[in-house]
């Protein structure tokens, strides 16, 4: 006769094992679900806008201050955390040597190279392509000049204030070559990003400022212009510590001043499109003053205006 107490045993145990399968089964449901529902990681490009092919893309507080110097070529003064000669609302600091024009064209070929890619990712290009694009001939001193001007804009360190952001930082974290392909590997900073935000930046016409080429002042003047949208009047003084200008004798920057204005009206004759509207001439002769001996001096410069009305790029 079976035991009565025995025979439940087998139906508890598979209720028990049903029940089990269903939580497990249910624990599952749940995972999926959860998986499903978790937000998708997106990985964010950072990069630089794309300008177009016959502009170069510079920060306006780099234009609009003494960072890159219309200076004369020879030994360069060392900074040391001083602060640079800025429009209000822009403030820099910088230490390493002296930066000038030739420095901000390297750099701008680097930007436009590295706008195509992720920044702050590895950009590969030869030394025969930035010097290309920089309009120069490969030669074994413009290599020479190009390694020096790279060597500087890594070792150096900027605080730049600029809108609502601040970047501290160098103007290329890294750079190596190769020297027997001359292969160059670059890195930028992608933090430096917001210096490029919509209104943040300028957009220089190439042609103008190459033709410029040599005439460091009348580059800066032309990238100063530029990053404004409307004119305002500026002093003489002001407009000479703002480009950097390290000539004492302030008659002879006044002179050096005029002819960089001149420089930079006759660039007009580049394309249309990026005609420079001119300041007011000069006369061509004026009266003679006396104490001049030169016979060169004889018909001087006249006299600077004390302001000089900033004037902006025509669009065509």
């Amino acid at each position: 006769m079976e035991n009565p107490i025995i025979k439940p045993y087998p139906k508890i145990l598979s209720e028990t094992e049903e029940m089990q399968k269903r939580i497990e089964a249910l624990a599952e449901l749940a995972k999926q679900r959860g998986l499903k529902e978790q937000p998708a990681q997106v990985c964010k490009v950072v990069q630089l806008p794309l300008w177009p092919e016959p502009v170069r893309a510079v920060p306006n507080g780099f234009l609009r201050s003494a960072l890159f110097g219309a200076i004369a070529r020879g030994k360069r003064r060392y900074i040391d955390g001083e602060k640079l000669a800025a429009l209000d609302g822009i403030e820099i600091r910088y230490t390493g040597q002296r930066l000038d024009q030739g420095d901000l064209d390297v750099w701008e070929s680097i930007l436009h190279t590295v706008r195509l890619q992720e920044l702050g990712s590895q950009c590969r290009v030869t030394s025969y392509a930035l010097l290309k694009l920089m309009g120069k001939t490969d030669t074994g001193k413009n290599r020479a000049t190009l390694q020096n001007r790279i060597t500087r804009l890594v070792a150096n360190a900027v605080t730049v204030k600029q809108g609502r952001y601040t970047y501290i930082g160098s103007l290329i974290r890294f750079a190596a070559k190769d020297e027997e392909t001359q292969v160059w590997v670059i890195e930028l900073d992608e933090k430096m990003s917001p210096l490029f935000a919509a209104d943040q930046f300028t957009q220089i016409e190439w042609a103008v400022r190459h033709e410029l080429d040599g005439k460091p002042l009348a580059q800066w003047l032309h990238g100063f212009y530029a990053s404004h949208a409307k004119p305002f009047p500026i002093k003489v003084e002001t407009l000479l510590k703002l480009s950097g200008s390290e000539n004492s004798n302030p008659r002879s920057a006044q002179q050096t001043l005029r002819k960089a204005l001149d420089a930079t009206f006759d660039s007009g004759k580049a394309p249309e499109a990026s005609r420079l509207i001119p300041f007011p001439r000069m006369p061509d002769t004026v009266p003679t003053h006396a104490g001049y001996r030169s016979h060169a001096c004889r018909i001087p410069f006249p006299r600077m205006p004390d302001t000089v009305p900033t004037h902006t790029l025509s669009t065509g």
